[in-house]
């Protein structure tokens, strides 16, 4: 088994609940294989406390995450990316930065719980479901055999991880 550490880079458009919870789910699940941050496209400058909050009551760290562009992983000396996964629908139809090494990058979307507009039991509900999508396609991404499997089968299988339960992407015609 090799001892590398992959970095994943989890990209949104507000950089405050969805890539902040999934970027914390994979630090702690990835046990120390996997090397993940988070950034958006347009940044809201704060966390959203909610997500936070669903962290701490998943037992998964909440402290030191910040809402960061991500103009500031492809600058000289940024960590060199391994995969990169765009968790809105927004983010994933933007024009992204030029990313040194070519990562292999899938789209993951997930409705947005920020966007709930609601009671808190319904927001936090919103926050948990996001969570749990989160965390079953980082759970698959970890099971699949990265230092064996080639690159475009990978990609496939990325790609097949976006369509998960509560994706927001269409679901392909059956043929």
């Amino acid at each position: 088994m090799s001892d590398r550490v992959y970095n994943v880079l989890f990209l949104c458009t507000g950089n405050s609940a969805r890539s902040i919870l999934a970027e914390s789910i994979l630090n702690k699940e990835g046990g120390g294989r996997f090397r993940a941050f988070s950034a958006g496209s347009q940044p809201k400058g704060e966390v959203n406390p909610h997500a936070l909050k669903e962290l701490e009551a998943l037992g998964y760290p909440s402290m030191g995450f910040s809402s960061k562009s991500w103009d500031v992983f492809a600058e000289p000396g940024a960590p060199q990316m391994d995969f990169i996964f765009t968790v809105c629908d927004s983010a994933h139809g933007e024009a992204c930065p030029v990313w040194i090494g070519h990562p292999m990058t899938a789209h993951w979307g997930v409705e947005d719980p920020a966007a709930v507009d609601g009671s808190e039991v319904e927001i936090q509900r919103a926050f948990a479901t996001a969570a749990r999508f989160l965390k079953n396609r980082i759970m698959t991404f970890l099971s699949l055999p990265h230092s064996s499997i080639d690159k475009l089968a990978l990609e496939q299988q990325l790609r097949q991880i976006g369509q998960m339960e509560g994706s927001t992407q269409p679901q392909a015609e059956a043929s």
